[in-house]
């Protein structure tokens, strides 16, 4: 005799924006989760057809709920996480998980102290092809990491800022909205990053927050690394494009990402081409290179991900990306942004332990 299946997640939504409606529909879509309630000061309840609420308390007050997913502006993240941690539900925060990392820290003592249930919205990590490229790179296929280098570049429209003041505001800009989740990314796929340099840019806009990055990477593995990311330049690369992430992206399967260079093989990513030489020929730059593709399962990230979290909040299983986690990526953005500020190179876990102790002396 089997047992019955378990009750669906009872979820409420905290922000009902661009990605707020797409967490929404996603939850219509899955199995395991049932949409509560929503908590945004603008939502019309005939929209949703589910109650909706003006605040995040209210909502709380109100609801049985099992599970939030918080996709309110950058700067009321953590203080919504706490909320809802101290009101015994699990929490799928979206990223960035804080505007500064110190702020991060007050999230990761709540979460320990509370014992809570929180999952960071770095959606990226739940693609397969980011687990079969993590497994390749882990597993030795392509020999020693030497480099590694990533993209990210569209150009928004003028209305994601007007529409959306905050945007356009401290707390914003492209390397903490977009270059996040591929700083994120590299962290997960190549370790941890021991220095950065990096040159950011407004001229485009003109704004208080750049629209445009330019980053150097030293791995504690010995690897270096590039990235760049623009909101301003019209452009065929970065994971939106080249995976169906998002609708609001033209697909474009002929793209990648990021290329990963290894002694043995090199592999683009998301598409998964590897690039090796035929164990017949000698392994050196005269010979030519075969191309294989590595298998994997396709699967949307969201789907996935919010898969996992109902998991994580029916408590059985650890989240992917805790606020640990998810801190140690927003210390590498905080130390681009410091050396793009000051010109020199930043060591990330020395600026991470000062920032961390700085934040402790404060509070």
């Amino acid at each position: 005799m089997t047992g019955s299946a378990p009750s669906p997640v009872r979820m409420g939504m905290v922000g009902a924006g661009f990605m707020g409606r797409q967490h929404i529909d996603f939850i219509r879509a899955a199995r395991g989760a049932v949409l509560t309630a929503v908590a945004d000061p603008a939502a019309n309840p005939a929209e949703f057809e589910c109650p909706t609420y003006p605040s995040t308390a209210q909502m709380l007050d109100a609801e049985q709920l099992d599970a939030v997913i918080i996709a309110n502006p950058n700067a009321l993240h953590v203080e919504t996480a706490v909320e809802c941690l101290q009101a015994g539900v699990a929490v799928l925060l979206e990223k960035p998980v804080a505007t500064s990392y110190a702020q991060s820290r007050r999230l990761v003592e709540a979460v320990e102290r509370l014992y809570g249930r929180l999952l960071v919205g770095h959606h990226r990590r739940h693609h397969p092809a980011i687990a079969r490229a993590r497994s390749a790179i882990r597993g030795g296929e392509l020999g020693q990491v030497v480099a590694v280098n990533g993209m990210w570049s569209a150009r928004k429209e003028p209305e994601y800022f007007t529409e959306a003041p905050w945007h356009s505001e401290p707390g914003a800009g492209v390397t903490l909205i977009n270059a996040v989740h591929d700083l994120d990314l590299l962290r997960h796929l190549c370790g941890e990053v021991a220095e950065i340099q990096a040159i950011q840019g407004s001229n485009v806009r003109g704004l208080d927050v750049e629209d445009t990055v330019s980053m150097s990477l030293r791995f504690e593995s010995g690897a270096l690394g590039s990235l760049i990311a623009s909101d301003a330049g019209v452009s065929p690369w970065g994971w939106d494009q080249a995976t169906e992430e998002s609708l609001a992206f033209p697909f474009l399967p002929d793209e990648v990402a990021y290329r990963i260079v290894g002694t043995r093989a090199a592999l683009s990513v998301p598409n998964l081409a590897m690039y090796a030489y035929a164990p017949s020929v000698p392994a050196d730059w005269h010979s030519p290179l075969s191309r294989t593709y590595l298998p994997y399962a396709p699967r949307g990230s969201f789907p996935a991900q919010l898969d996992h979290f109902v998991e994580v909040a029916r408590g059985t299983a650890a989240p992917l990306v805790s606020a640990d986690d998810a801190s140690r990526t927003l210390a590498l953005v905080e130390a681009a942004s410091l050396a793009a500020r000051t010109g020199r190179t930043v060591d990330v876990a020395r600026f991470s332990a000062d920032a961390q102790a700085e934040a402790e002396a404060d509070g």
